[in-house]
């Protein structure tokens, strides 16, 4: 069993990071993940962290602390916090509709009606918009050739994509249910349009520079340093091509976009980063907003946002806020977070949470779809932290 790479334990974590390890030593000996980074920090202060497994498993190279992995929906709350800071700067009103800044964008109901999308709607996926993948081989969003985030459509721009959105059909009247969507990338537009920068060079004004993210951006930063994307498979994960799908799933994943400059920046599911960059994120939102957002701002991220809506009847007891999912019910959600822990994962194998009323914040970045995301390793390690 390999040691943590670095451990600051308080007494009562030392049984928690031996949990921790038996999650992370399990999931590699099962082959069910082929690299692992783990970071906890507990108000602030370090209590856990350990690189284990392999980045490339061809090469024989090992995760290392400065890995840097695909975020895929890590993206989001990132997006989420730059819309925040023009809130904060008096740029964006999310009572307003998105059409002010993206004209275009009138998206409409299947009768024929083209109703307003607030800022808030597409910030909550309360919008009436979807992914691709959600839909069957013709539906609409695949007959109009909208591009996830984690696929790639030749020299497609965030405009010319945000404009086949639009030709859509939207699925319900905005503000009526919730359905996981493509709105981070019509607000990453409306970013841009405010702003009159590229998307990349707001987050990076408004998000990562204040936060001293160095290794997050939209194309990997040191490429060497990029670990290897690989998908759920027996007996042993399989290494994505350039074009990869895992069996029984209709997501496409092109792992090359994360170096190709001609990729549109997805505000979904573009960036890609470090563990240490992303913990340091969750800090800022968990700790009052940092360099980034006003406290009373910060704060809105973590509350959830869609009042007794039902996200999922087959899985209750959670909202959603900006950025990420809120747990509201601990019992109906069956976990033994705190109510009012903010989470979500990433396709291409992430997982985090913010646990606010215990003050812990938690980030695993595997290499590994989609086991990292929603997998038995999240279990284990969510359960691990809770011991």
């Amino acid at each position: 069993m390999a040691p943590p790479a670095a451990f600051a334990s308080p007494s009562r974590w030392r049984r928690r990071a031996a949990a921790l390890d038996r999650a992370l030593d399990a999931a590699l000996e099962q082959r069910r993940v082929v690299g692992a980074l783990l970071l906890v920090s507990e108000h602030g202060e370090p209590v856990y962290q350990r690189a284990a497994g392999l980045a490339d498993r061809e090469s024989g190279t090992a995760v290392r602390l400065d890995t840097l992995f695909r975020y895929a929906s890590l993206t989001k709350p990132i997006v989420s916090a730059a819309v925040l800071a023009l809130v904060d700067q008096g740029r964006f009103d999310l009572r307003e509709p998105v059409a002010r800044w993206l004209p275009d964008f009138r998206p409409r109901l299947p009768g024929g009606e083209a109703p307003p999308i607030t800022l808030h709607q597409l910030l909550t996926h309360t919008a009436g918009l979807c992914y691709p993948f959600f839909q069957p081989p013709d539906g609409p969003y695949r007959r109009a050739g909208v591009c996830d985030g984690l696929g790639y459509s030749g020299d497609l721009s965030l405009a010319q994509n945000i404009r086949r959105l639009a030709s859509a059909s939207l699925l319900f009247a905005p503000g009526s249910a919730w359905t996981y969507s493509l709105s981070i990338d019509v607000l990453g537009a409306a970013i841009e349009s405010a702003t009159g920068e590229t998307l990349p060079q707001a987050v990076a004004r408004l998000v990562t520079g204040p936060l001293e993210m160095r290794d997050t951006a939209f194309l990997a930063t040191a490429p060497e340093r990029l670990a290897a994307a690989y998908g759920d498979a027996r007996p042993q994960p399989q290494r994505m091509g350039e074009r990869h799908s895992i069996a029984g799933d209709s997501v496409v994943f092109h792992p090359g976009r994360a170096l190709d400059p001609r990729a549109f920046p997805s505000g979904g599911a573009g960036m890609v980063g470090s563990a240490q960059d992303f913990l340091r994120f969750l800090e800022a939102v968990r700790s009052g907003g940092g360099a980034m957002l006003r406290p009373q701002t910060a704060a809105q991220m973590p509350r959830s946002q869609t009042g007794d809506m039902l996200l999922d009847p087959a899985a209750p007891g959670w909202g959603f806020g900006y950025g990420g999912a809120v747990i509201t019910d601990p019992a109906a959600a069956k976990t033994p977070q705190s109510a009012g822990t903010w989470y979500w994962g990433g396709a291409y194998g992430n997982n985090w949470f913010v646990d606010m009323a215990q003050g812990i914040s938690l980030v695993l970045l595997t290499n590994t779809a989609y086991e990292g995301m929603n997998g038995r390793i999240t279990l284990d390690v969510r359960d691990a932290v809770y011991r």
